[in-house]
């Protein structure tokens, strides 16, 4: 269960920290090797995970472990670069503790962007892929425990956890520049450990088209926040269960740097866009 105070105290730790006004519409969650979409961000404020008061700190090497506040296209922004995951010892309602803070500063729509295994042979690594649905396949939620009424209601819709206007957006932005941008269902996994032939054999059989540690806790609590939600898969790798192949996790991130440029391109168009 999320603390409500700690929630409070994140924010209100935050706004002390910042030296300009606050007011993001869109808060966005940089994925592994995707940090460099702040570069595009007319930054106003950077502040650390490690000065905002109970917020969790990033533990992975290639995540900065930072909110970033600007404009993009004159649209205000909060970047969160660097993500927490399950895998780090989190539990779901840190995990989802940035989504959280971004809400109560202002965001009213949730752009998720990640690092993921591809499932589909014929999708090259560094294709890009608008989530349209994900399988929990963590068996945990950030909304165990008592409802905070504050924040939505005891049992949030999903139905459509990943807006359809945004992806529909999305994808008319990424025709418009010549990006491929594919459509699919994203698996979202425990981790540390990557996933074995079977258990790869197993999440296509069951519907999805990418893997990946990350997403889900944040989405879920950005639906029962009731934020409109877009997410952007980086397929960085294939993971085909009859030809399985090490990828070391470099590799993932130099794939996921050189797509980062395509991701920027889109994220910049939607966002001025605001659909």
């Amino acid at each position: 269960m999320q603390s409500l105070n700690k929630v409070h105290n994140a924010v209100q730790s935050i706004k002390e920290l910042a030296k300009t006004d606050l007011n993001p519409k869109i808060g966005i969650a940089l994925g592994t090797g995707l940090g460099d979409f702040a570069n595009t961000v007319a930054i106003t404020e950077t502040i650390s995970y490690n000065d905002i008061i109970d917020f969790p700190h990033s533990t992975v090497e290639s995540h900065a472990g930072q909110f970033v506040f600007g404009t993009i296209a004159d649209v205000p922004v909060v970047l969160q670069q660097g993500r927490n995951h399950l895998y780090e010892g989190y539990s779901p309602a840190e995990v989802s503790m940035g989504v959280r803070v971004m809400a109560m500063l202002g965001i009213e729509t949730y752009i998720a962007t990640n690092a993921a295994g591809c499932l589909i042979p014929h999708w090259d690594a560094g294709t890009l892929m608008a989530i349209t649905d994900h399988i929990n396949f963590t068996g945990r939620t950030p909304l165990s425990g008592s409802n905070v009424d504050e924040w939505g209601p005891r049992f949030p819709d999903m139905s459509q956890a990943y807006d359809p206007q945004l992806i529909a957006c999305a994808m008319e932005e990424a025709a418009k520049i010549g990006i491929r941008l594919e459509r699919g269902i994203y698996a979202g996994v425990h981790g540390p450990q990557m996933e074995t032939p079977a258990e790869t054999r197993m999440y296509k059989q069951l519907g999805a088209d990418a893997v990946g540690m990350s997403t889900v806790m944040e989405v879920i609590a950005a639906r029962h926040l009731g934020l409109k939600v877009l997410g952007i898969s980086c397929l960085t790798n294939k993971n085909l269960p009859d030809c399985m192949q090490d990828v070391p996790l470099d590799e993932i991130i130099r794939t996921a740097s050189k797509a980062g440029a395509n991701l920027s391109a889109l994220l910049q168009g939607v966002i001025a866009k605001q659909c």
